[in-house]
Protein backbone atom coordinates (compact mmCIF):
# COMPACT_ATOMS: atom_id res chain seq x y z
CA UNK A 1 0.00 0.00 0.00
CA UNK A 2 2.79 2.39 1.02
CA UNK A 3 4.78 1.56 -2.13
CA UNK A 4 1.72 2.21 -4.29
CA UNK A 5 1.24 5.64 -2.73
CA UNK A 6 4.91 6.48 -3.27
CA UNK A 7 4.73 5.40 -6.91
CA UNK A 8 1.62 7.53 -7.46
CA UNK A 9 3.26 10.52 -5.82
CA UNK A 10 6.39 10.00 -7.94
CA UNK A 11 4.27 9.94 -11.10
CA UNK A 12 2.58 13.16 -9.96
CA UNK A 13 5.94 14.86 -9.50
CA UNK A 14 7.04 13.75 -12.97
CA UNK A 15 3.97 15.31 -14.58
CA UNK A 16 3.51 18.83 -15.91
CA UNK A 17 0.51 20.96 -15.02
CA UNK A 18 -0.75 22.31 -18.35
CA UNK A 19 -4.13 23.87 -19.06
CA UNK A 20 -5.63 22.44 -15.90
CA UNK A 21 -4.62 18.85 -16.69
CA UNK A 22 -1.59 16.73 -15.90
CA UNK A 23 0.48 15.78 -18.91
CA UNK A 24 2.71 12.78 -18.17
CA UNK A 25 6.42 13.13 -18.83
CA UNK A 26 8.93 10.56 -20.03
CA UNK A 27 12.67 10.37 -19.42
CA UNK A 28 15.31 9.82 -22.08
CA UNK A 29 15.96 6.37 -20.65
CA UNK A 30 12.30 5.43 -21.01
CA UNK A 31 12.18 6.90 -24.53
CA UNK A 32 14.96 4.58 -25.69
CA UNK A 33 12.78 1.57 -24.92
CA UNK A 34 9.46 3.05 -26.06
CA UNK A 35 10.40 4.97 -29.22
CA UNK A 36 9.45 2.13 -31.58
CA UNK A 37 5.91 2.00 -30.15
CA UNK A 38 5.36 5.77 -30.06
CA UNK A 39 5.09 8.69 -32.44
CA UNK A 40 7.84 11.23 -31.76
CA UNK A 41 6.82 14.80 -32.60
CA UNK A 42 9.58 17.41 -32.62
CA UNK A 43 7.98 20.84 -32.16
CA UNK A 44 11.05 22.93 -32.92
CA UNK A 45 11.62 25.00 -36.05
CA UNK A 46 12.89 23.22 -39.19
CA UNK A 47 16.39 24.68 -38.72
CA UNK A 48 16.52 23.52 -35.08
CA UNK A 49 15.29 20.10 -36.19
CA UNK A 50 17.94 19.90 -38.92
CA UNK A 51 20.74 20.85 -36.53
CA UNK A 52 20.12 17.68 -34.52
CA UNK A 53 17.06 15.59 -33.67
CA UNK A 54 16.14 12.25 -32.15
CA UNK A 55 16.13 9.45 -34.76
CA UNK A 56 12.63 8.69 -35.98
CA UNK A 57 11.16 12.02 -34.88
CA UNK A 58 8.73 13.91 -37.12
CA UNK A 59 9.10 17.68 -37.37
CA UNK A 60 5.85 19.56 -36.79
CA UNK A 61 6.72 23.09 -35.59
CA UNK A 62 4.62 24.31 -32.69
CA UNK A 63 3.00 27.05 -34.77
CA UNK A 64 1.77 24.42 -37.26
CA UNK A 65 0.45 21.84 -34.82
CA UNK A 66 -3.20 22.91 -34.93
CA UNK A 67 -3.25 22.82 -38.73
CA UNK A 68 -1.63 19.36 -38.86
CA UNK A 69 -3.77 17.41 -36.44
CA UNK A 70 -4.31 14.75 -39.11
CA UNK A 71 -0.58 13.96 -38.95
CA UNK A 72 -0.89 12.97 -35.30
CA UNK A 73 -1.51 9.34 -34.42
CA UNK A 74 -4.77 8.45 -32.71
CA UNK A 75 -3.66 4.89 -31.99
CA UNK A 76 -0.07 5.28 -30.74
CA UNK A 77 1.23 7.22 -27.74
CA UNK A 78 2.60 10.61 -28.83
CA UNK A 79 5.77 11.98 -27.27
CA UNK A 80 6.20 15.74 -27.67
CA UNK A 81 9.76 17.02 -27.96
CA UNK A 82 11.26 20.51 -28.04
CA UNK A 83 14.57 22.00 -26.97
CA UNK A 84 14.12 21.88 -23.19
CA UNK A 85 10.44 20.99 -22.67
CA UNK A 86 8.64 24.34 -22.42
CA UNK A 87 7.15 24.34 -25.93
CA UNK A 88 6.18 20.68 -25.55
CA UNK A 89 4.23 21.42 -22.37
CA UNK A 90 2.48 24.38 -24.01
CA UNK A 91 1.58 22.23 -27.03
CA UNK A 92 0.25 19.50 -24.76
CA UNK A 93 -2.14 22.08 -23.35
CA UNK A 94 -3.30 23.01 -26.85
CA UNK A 95 -3.87 19.36 -27.75
CA UNK A 96 -5.57 18.39 -24.51
CA UNK A 97 -9.14 18.57 -25.98
CA UNK A 98 -8.13 16.13 -28.74
CA UNK A 99 -8.02 13.14 -26.37
CA UNK A 100 -4.63 11.95 -27.60
CA UNK A 101 -2.15 9.81 -25.67
CA UNK A 102 0.32 12.61 -24.95
CA UNK A 103 3.52 12.76 -22.95
CA UNK A 104 6.40 15.24 -22.82
CA UNK A 105 10.09 14.38 -23.00
CA UNK A 106 11.76 15.65 -19.84
CA UNK A 107 14.51 18.14 -20.71
CA UNK A 108 13.69 17.93 -24.42
CA UNK A 109 16.27 17.19 -27.08
CA UNK A 110 18.92 18.85 -24.92
CA UNK A 111 18.56 16.08 -22.33
CA UNK A 112 18.82 13.47 -25.09
CA UNK A 113 22.02 15.02 -26.46
CA UNK A 114 23.53 15.52 -22.99
CA UNK A 115 22.94 11.82 -22.32
CA UNK A 116 25.23 11.03 -25.27
CA UNK A 117 22.46 9.39 -27.29
CA UNK A 118 22.54 9.40 -31.13
CA UNK A 119 21.04 12.21 -33.17
CA UNK A 120 20.41 12.85 -36.85
CA UNK A 121 21.92 16.03 -38.27
CA UNK A 122 21.59 17.59 -41.71
CA UNK A 123 23.28 20.96 -41.22
CA UNK A 124 26.62 21.99 -39.79
CA UNK A 125 25.26 24.93 -37.79
CA UNK A 126 24.10 24.31 -34.23
CA UNK A 127 22.31 27.67 -34.20
CA UNK A 128 18.70 27.78 -35.29
CA UNK A 129 17.86 30.03 -38.24
CA UNK A 130 15.64 32.14 -35.98
CA UNK A 131 18.56 32.71 -33.62
CA UNK A 132 20.78 33.74 -36.52
CA UNK A 133 18.13 36.23 -37.70
CA UNK A 134 17.83 37.72 -34.23
CA UNK A 135 21.61 38.09 -33.97
CA UNK A 136 21.94 39.57 -37.46
CA UNK A 137 19.11 42.04 -36.99
CA UNK A 138 20.40 43.04 -33.56
CA UNK A 139 23.93 43.64 -34.84
CA UNK A 140 22.68 45.76 -37.74
CA UNK A 141 20.47 47.90 -35.49
CA UNK A 142 23.24 48.27 -32.90
CA UNK A 143 25.82 49.22 -35.54
CA UNK A 144 23.46 51.65 -37.28
CA UNK A 145 22.59 53.31 -33.97
CA UNK A 146 26.25 53.67 -33.01
CA UNK A 147 27.13 55.17 -36.41
CA UNK A 148 24.17 57.57 -36.16
CA UNK A 149 25.42 58.83 -32.80
CA UNK A 150 29.07 58.98 -33.85
CA UNK A 151 28.90 60.30 -37.38
CA UNK A 152 25.68 60.76 -39.31
CA UNK A 153 22.06 60.48 -38.05
CA UNK A 154 21.05 59.16 -41.46
CA UNK A 155 22.30 55.74 -40.33
CA UNK A 156 19.06 55.50 -38.35
CA UNK A 157 17.30 54.78 -41.64
CA UNK A 158 19.17 51.45 -41.74
CA UNK A 159 17.86 50.56 -38.28
CA UNK A 160 14.37 51.57 -39.39
CA UNK A 161 14.74 49.41 -42.49
CA UNK A 162 15.58 46.38 -40.35
CA UNK A 163 12.60 47.09 -38.10
CA UNK A 164 10.35 47.32 -41.15
CA UNK A 165 11.71 44.00 -42.41
CA UNK A 166 11.02 42.27 -39.10
CA UNK A 167 7.49 43.69 -39.03
CA UNK A 168 6.92 42.46 -42.59
CA UNK A 169 8.21 39.01 -41.60
CA UNK A 170 5.87 38.90 -38.62
CA UNK A 171 2.82 39.84 -40.72
CA UNK A 172 3.52 37.71 -43.81
CA UNK A 173 5.64 34.88 -42.34
CA UNK A 174 8.20 35.69 -45.07
CA UNK A 175 11.63 36.70 -43.80
CA UNK A 176 14.12 37.83 -46.47
CA UNK A 177 16.98 37.78 -43.96
CA UNK A 178 16.20 34.15 -43.10
CA UNK A 179 16.16 33.30 -46.82
CA UNK A 180 19.60 34.85 -47.23
CA UNK A 181 21.04 33.18 -44.13
CA UNK A 182 19.66 29.82 -45.21
CA UNK A 183 21.87 30.02 -48.31
CA UNK A 184 25.02 30.71 -46.32
CA UNK A 185 27.74 27.99 -46.38
CA UNK A 186 27.35 27.14 -42.69
CA UNK A 187 23.67 26.33 -43.23
CA UNK A 188 24.19 24.02 -46.18
CA UNK A 189 22.92 20.47 -45.81
CA UNK A 190 25.39 17.63 -45.37
CA UNK A 191 25.17 13.87 -45.74
CA UNK A 192 23.67 12.04 -42.80
CA UNK A 193 26.31 9.91 -41.11
CA UNK A 194 24.63 8.21 -38.19
CA UNK A 195 25.63 4.58 -38.30
CA UNK A 196 25.15 4.26 -34.55
CA UNK A 197 21.68 5.72 -34.84
CA UNK A 198 20.76 3.28 -37.59
CA UNK A 199 21.82 0.34 -35.45
CA UNK A 200 19.73 1.45 -32.49
CA UNK A 201 16.81 2.94 -34.46
CA UNK A 202 16.47 0.89 -37.66
CA UNK A 203 14.94 2.75 -40.58
CA UNK A 204 15.29 6.18 -38.99
CA UNK A 205 17.94 7.48 -41.35
CA UNK A 206 18.13 5.95 -44.80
Amino acid sequence: MGISILESFSQFLRSSLVGGTLTPTITTADLRTRSADSQLIDLRSPSEFASGHIPGAINIPMDQIESRLDDLSHTKPIILICQVGKRARMTAGLLDPCNLQLSVLEGGSSAWINAGLPTVQSVRSRWSLERQVRLGAGLIVLTASALALASNPHWLFLAAFVGTGLTFAGITDICPMAEILQRMPWNKTIHCETQAANQEFPGSCQ
